[in-house]
């Protein structure tokens, strides 16, 4: 039977591109005992799944000889789920990491420096005694080359030959063997310098996602009796209660169980209006509280909150692979060895068979191994989704993956569930009308009667009561009446706050009056009745809303030339008349196998469909359309079957995530224009012998720096909305 499998979790510093990864890859699977490995360029960490008595420190030691300084993710690092569980001994390592130094002062800056402080040094020598100057600007070279070196034979032996490091060798030392060494010194500095700025760079990218973590405030004001006392907010236990003073971040997602204030969402939704928000309101760890002291109940662990689960989902997303990406990571593997046939037939042929100079192409062929460097091809696609993904889960935008995030842009029809996805999920109070009392009085007396019911349509009365601030009189010998309402006696009357059935079985109700309820019918509202001694005194008109945001969203999908569609369960009228209102094509009455079958049908008609819903019953329509979107918090079912979520709620969202994919895919597209058309004006100009290497190196690392900053653009991304 199979071994029992650990996993290991190591943070690997200096990755800045896909084909770092891929050489860290292939370096741990060589490892003895090592069963898989997944390697995250953005968050700079590589979990390493391995039977017990693989050998931890030498997988340290192999990657950190490619030049990428590695050591096991401390517990105060990573979440409980990614700690390291191995029976092996602690690997510990005093060294600061680098990603916790300023850019000047990380290892590559360092040699850079070095190497640079050289071959100044070099050039001042050479002037005051030009019969050393070739020695000097060798010694300049070997500063930095050696490193390079070391990286390219520790490739080599790990199972990648044909690495950056590697084409930049062959090329400094064959340029010392035809005499330029001054040439070949200032290449391998251009060369740390470019990987300098890439470093630089995808550190600005690993930023964003850091940033989310931050938001949540370290510690907590934890209630204890009449007490209050600072605890760390990773451990506050769940229905713990904690207190949130004026300008503070709330430490925990929660639910406000003690006063009300307006939260700033900003941070964590990009929502620029702060929420009024009160006893029973859910709240999100890392928002601000900004007018007044509340307390909330804790619903969610530091490792299970809002943005814990951001975070999860999008290092899980950057670590899967876009198609684009995977037919580039392809292309590399041959487009490098390739790269080393052609620069050595350059270098060869022409002597050869036309006699012409060795020396001047050989120098061309070494210059063609710097211009064909893969490097700004293989980091054009994962840069930008890694971007992109940040972007996104900043305002609230989760993708499970870069194929999500390219199939996005292909979406023609969307399937929007009604309610919790169009509507608010939870009824309100539309209209009230007073017969011989005024409105107050009969909301009043309605909320008397409904106190301390659970039904939807009591919290729509009791919530409507709150915010009209109508004062709630005492009730007396309620009574459910099972499928008619609810009765008692408030301020000696008897009442009777029943459906429209129930109060036409007890009272009649005038022409006039019956025209209002026509209408609230017609509307799709359900109308209550209050009864006053049987006598008609209100009517109410309740329905759950369509979001602020809804009409927009809809009409944003329009503008986008994506077509929309409710799929819901809810009677015909009820559902057409919220259709009518947003201007979309409603299916009513379905059955989940039913929005599932609507689904394929649409399919089969050639629509490519995302398919949107909050709530168990979306689940099989979820997981059968192209792309699957969970709305709002969502039950667990909808967000594990989801192939995307939307957090927030925002209908505009959803066109928003269409946008964000689009953006991706001409960002992608402009890297990959970049990256080769740069490399053949370069080749082009090489082989005519305009150029030489020090523009071959300037097209590659210049290719590289502007493929990473133009990828980084996409994190300034803020929708439309």
């Amino acid at each position: 039977m199979d071994a029992q499998i650990d996993t290991a979790r190591f943070r690997v510093e200096g990755m800045d591109c896909a084909s770092c990864a891929a050489k860290v890859d292939t370096a741990a699977r060589r490892i003895a005992g090592v069963e898989d490995v997944s390697v995250s360029v953005m968050n700079g960490t590589m979990t390493i799944k391995h039977r017990p008595g693989a050998d931890l420190q030498e997988i340290v030691t192999k990657v950190g000889n490619l030049g990428y300084p590695t050591r096991p993710l401390r517990s105060s690092e990573a979440t409980p789920s990614s700690a390291i569980h191995s029976g092996d001994d602690q690997i510990h390592d005093d060294r600061e990491p680098d990603e916790n130094l300023p850019w000047w002062k990380t290892r590559k800056a360092l040699l850079t420096l070095a190497c640079g402080a050289a071959l100044l040094t070099a050039y001042l020598l050479g002037r005051v005694q030009p019969e050393i100057g070739h020695w000097s600007f060798l010694i300049a070279l070997l500063v930095g080359l050696i490193p390079i070196g070391r990286r390219a034979v520790a490739g080599a032996m790990a199972g990648s030959p044909f690495s950056i490091e590697t084409l930049m060798s062959i090329a400094a030392i064959g340029a010392v063997f035809i005499g330029d060494t001054e040439e070949a010194a200032m290449v391998v500095l251009l060369f740390l310098v470019g990987e300098l700025l890439e470093g630089v760079a995808a550190s600005s990218a690993r930023a964003s996602i850091k940033g989310l973590a931050n938001l949540v405030p370290k510690t907590a004001l934890l209630v204890e009796g009449d007490t209050v006392r600072d605890v760390p907010a990773a451990d506050l236990a769940l229905k713990a209660i904690v207190m949130v003073r004026p300008g503070d971040r709330i430490p925990a997602d929660g639910e406000i169980v003690e006063g009300s204030s307006a939260i700033d969402e900003a941070p964590v939704t990009g929502e620029s209006v702060p929420k009024s928000k009160g006893r029973g309101d859910l709240v999100f760890a890392g928002t601000i509280n900004t007018d007044a002291v509340i307390r909330i109940r804790v619903t969610a662990q530091a490792a299970d909150n809002t943005i814990a689960r951001v975070i999860a989902l999008v290092e899980e997303a950057q670590e899967s692979k876009a198609p684009t990406e995977r037919f580039i990571d392809q292309f590399s593997k041959i487009y490098t060895p390739a790269v080393l046939v052609v620069g050595a037939l350059v270098a060869v042929v022409p002597p050869m068979l036309l006699g012409q100079d060795w020396g001047e192409w050989i120098y061309k062929g070494l210059a063609i191994l710097l211009i064909g460097c893969p490097c700004a091809l293989v980091i054009s696609t994962p840069a930008a989704v890694a971007a992109a993904l940040s972007a996104g889960a900043r305002r609230g935008l989760l993708l499970k993956g870069g194929a999500v995030l390219e199939h996005l842009r292909t979406v023609t029809v969307v399937a929007m569930d009604k309610t919790g996805t169009l509507t608010e999920g939870r009824p309100k109070v539309t209209d009230i009308i007073g017969v011989g009392r005024s409105e107050a009085k009969v909301l009043s007396m309605a909320a008397a009667l409904e106190m301390g019911s659970s039904h939807p349509l009591a919290l729509a009365i009791l919530a409507r009561a709150q915010v009209d601030r109508a004062p709630i009189p005492p009730a007396f010998d309620m009574k459910a009446v099972p499928g008619k309402g609810v009765m008692g006696s408030v301020g000696g009357e008897a009442i009777f706050l029943a459906s429209l059935t129930a109060a036409m079985e007890k009272a009649a109700i005038s022409g006039d009056l019956q025209t209002w309820i026509d209408a609230f019918n017609d509307a799709g509202k359900t109308v209550s009745v209050l009864l006053v001694d049987d006598a008609v005194t209100g009517v109410f008109a309740i329905r759950d809303e369509p979001r602020p945001d809804a009409k927009g969203g809809v009409d944003a999908l329009r503008k986008a030339g994506v077509s929309t569609v409710m799929l819901t369960g809810d009677n015909q009228r009820t559902a057409a008349a919220i259709g009518d209102a947003l201007g979309m094509e409603v299916r009513a009455g379905l059955l989940p196998e039913d929005k599932q079958r609507i689904v394929r049908k649409l399919q089969a008609e050639g629509e490519v469909v995302a398919k949107i819903g909050d709530g168990i019953n979306d689940a099989p329509a979820l997981a059968a359309a192209d792309i699957g979107i969970a709305m709002g918090g969502g039950t667990d079912v909808a967000l594990e079957t989801a192939d995307a979520a939307i957090l927030h709620g925002r209908v505009t969202d959803i066109a928003d995530m269409i946008g964000l994919s689009k953006a991706t895919m001409a960002n992608i597209g402009q890297n990959i224009t970049i990256a080769l058309g740069l490399k053949a004006v370069f080749l082009v100009t090489t082989v005519i012998g305009i150029t030489g290497l020090w523009p071959a190196i300037l097209a590659d690392t210049g290719a590289t720096v502007l493929v990473t900053l133009n990828a980084i653009r996409l994190l300034g991304w803020r929708g439309t909305t």
